[in-house]
């Protein structure tokens, strides 16, 4: 390089790496938001108008609806995570933190709706999302439980398992065309019942 050349950034420079972490991130948030309004099969062309990109973009980052549907997947077990922590430091009581997470978990639920049929003819990879669904949240929500217990506001004998599968068969009733049926009410007392 000559004097008074300047380097031009590349593809694995920081900046750069850090401006395509947070369009991803941008891209996997309104997915989410359509997937939850519009479902798995929202057109591409929404999700792209909501993160405020082209569709090649969206393509460029996720060639297939299952790479994306995927990707969207695991950005949402992941938010779930980080938020445990943080909801405990920051919620009015372990139980508060507790409905806290269990309403962002729900949330979540709603997303995955329709992922078994986004990417059924992969039934290995979505085995492996499973595992990563359970290894991730399952020690997160058996935190908050061990929170909530040692300040005597859950009973003990509930467990982050039985509960994750509880608040899921509970959201798997939420897909049929029920007026009358609401998951979040269910889950309300479901959690209500974990109370000591």
């Amino acid at each position: 390089m000559g004097a008074g050349e300047e380097a031009l950034p590349t593809a694995a420079s920081p900046a750069k790496r850090a401006d395509a972490r947070r369009n991803e991130k941008a891209l996997l948030d309104a997915a989410a938001s359509v997937f939850v309004t519009d479902g798995v099969d929202a057109p591409v062309r929404r999700i792209a108008a909501e993160a405020g990109v082209g569709m090649g973009t969206i393509y460029r980052h996720f060639p297939t609806r299952a790479d994306l549907v995927v990707a969207v997947y695991r950005h949402q077990v992941d938010s779930c995570a980080e938020a445990g922590p943080a909801l405990l430091a920051t919620a009015t009581s372990p139980f508060a933190a507790l409905g806290q997470w269990v309403t962002r978990f729900v949330d979540f639920l709603v997303t995955k709706h329709g992922l078994a049929a986004a990417i059924r003819d992969d039934p290995d990879g979505f085995a492996a999302l499973h595992a990563v669904f359970l290894d991730r949240l399952v020690p997160v929500l058996a935190d908050i439980l061990a929170a909530a217990r040692a300040a005597g506001e859950v009973t003990a004998d509930v467990t982050a398992y039985q509960l994750l599968r509880a608040i899921g068969d509970i959201c798997a009733g939420a897909e049929r065309a029920d007026p009358d049926y609401d998951a979040r009410l269910t889950v309300r007392l479901l959690l209500e019942g974990c109370r000591r």
